[in-house]
This record gives structure tokens, C-alpha cells and sequence, in this order.
């Protein structure tokens, strides 16, 4: 018996591993963020590391005190992190609208960068830990959007809980030119990556 854990609330990561067919639970992580990095990379690196580790050590935790209920597992955590990037500026989730503007208006014509950082916890049934964290980095494209284009795009809703203040997979589709790179990095979750660097390890997901 084996369990995969996803210490993420995002509804799109949640529908990336249900699309590449995983089983998994949600656990979300909801430690404070502490941020010690300025490399866009370093800093999804650190976060995704802080929030796979915060769950892995509550299940730990939980394990231990109650074995008399609790069935010796392996068990996978996943954490992730995603920030939005203009010349090494990181854009976060906008305060409001007018930071929601700003955002847009910086990447409007310009490319900037998505970086996803992942961190995957492995703990044995015996209570021997791993760890392994790598990033993944996607470069868009977007088209110049005019003031009222903004405006319009804001008043969706859509940007208000994502970084750089915009979703691919959503409305903005018809402003992004181009992506190089990984368009799922992008979403939220480079799966194919998580795949391969697991495979790397001599893990299969599919057989956990």
C-alpha cells in the first residue's frame, strides 16, 4: 500500500495529475512562506521545498503517534510553487486591480518567464526520507494589449489569484503569441518533467 500526496489547493494542479491518470490525495500546506532567494528559480525551489516538507513532517508526526491505528506506508508528497518573472522581477498574485494593471501592463508586447519549482518527499514504510527538487522554466510571449483589452481582462475576475496576473489556460489564451517551453510549467505542474526526473530515480508514479 502507497499514497500520493498533493500539498497544493490549486485547482489546476489537482486536474494536471488527474490528466496524466495519477491517484492521489490533497493535503494543501499552510505554513508561512519564507522567502530567502531573489533568483526567480532559487525562490520556487525554496517554496516548494517548504511546503512538500511541512506535510511529509505532519504525516510523520501523525504516524508516529498513532501507531496502534496507523499502517506502516510509502508515501510521496509533491510540492509545488509557481512565479511569474519580467527581467528577473517576480510578479506574484495582484494585491488588486491596480496591481493587476500594472502586471498586465509590464507583460503586454513582452516576453517574460514562468518558473515552477517541485519537490517531491519520499518517505518509506520504515520511515527512511528522500528528497528531490528540481524547476522548470517556460518563457511566453504575449501579444501588446491595449489599456481597454486590460481593463476588460481584469474585469473577468481571472486574474485576481494568479501570478503575473493572468491564466493561460484561461481568457488571456488570445493574448499569448507564443510559449517556449512547457506549456503545463506554465498551468502549474511540469508533470512530464516530474515524470522523467522520478523515472530517473527508478520510480514509476503509475506503480507506487
Amino acid at each position: 500500500m502507497s499514497r500520493i500526496i498533493l500539498a497544493s489547493a490549486s485547482p489546476r494542479r489537482k486536474e494536471l495529475l488527474e490528466q496524466i491518470g495519477v491517484e492521489f490525495e490533497i493535503c494543501p500546506a499552510k505554513g508561512e512562506e519564507i522567502i530567502t532567494k531573489t533568483i526567480p528559480s532559487e525562490v520556487v525551489e525554496e517554496l516548494s521545498s517548504q511546503k512538500a516538507m511541512e506535510i511529509a513532517e505532519l504525516i510523520t508526526q501523525y504516524d508516529s503517534e498513532h501507531r496502534d491505528i496507523t499502517t506502516p506506508t510509502d508515501i510521496m508528497v509533491i510540492g509545488a510553487d509557481t512565479v511569474v518573472a519580467y527581467e528577473n522581477q517576480i510578479l506574484g498574485k495582484p494585491k488588486d486591480e491596480e496591481d493587476a494593471r500594472r502586471m498586465l501592463s509590464l507583460l503586454s508586447g513582452n516576453t517574460h518567464s514562468v518558473y515552477t519549482g517541485v519537490t517531491v518527499v519520499l518517505i518509506d514504510k520504515n520511515g527512511r526520507a528522500g528528497k528531490i527538487t528540481f524547476h522548470e522554466k517556460t518563457d511566453v510571449v504575449m501579444y501588446p494589449m491595449s489599456d481597454k483589452q486590460i481593463r476588460d481582462y481584469i474585469a473577468t475576475g481571472e486574474s485576481a489569484d494568479k501570478a503575473g496576473s493572468y491564466a493561460i489556460q484561461g481568457k488571456c489564451a488570445i493574448h499569448i503569441r507564443e510559449i517556449k517551453g512547457d506549456y503545463n510549467n506554465v498551468v502549474g505542474l511540469p508533470v512530464a518533467r516530474l515524470y522523467q526526473e522520478l523515472i530517473s530515480l527508478g520510480i514509476d508514479i503509475y506503480l507506487w
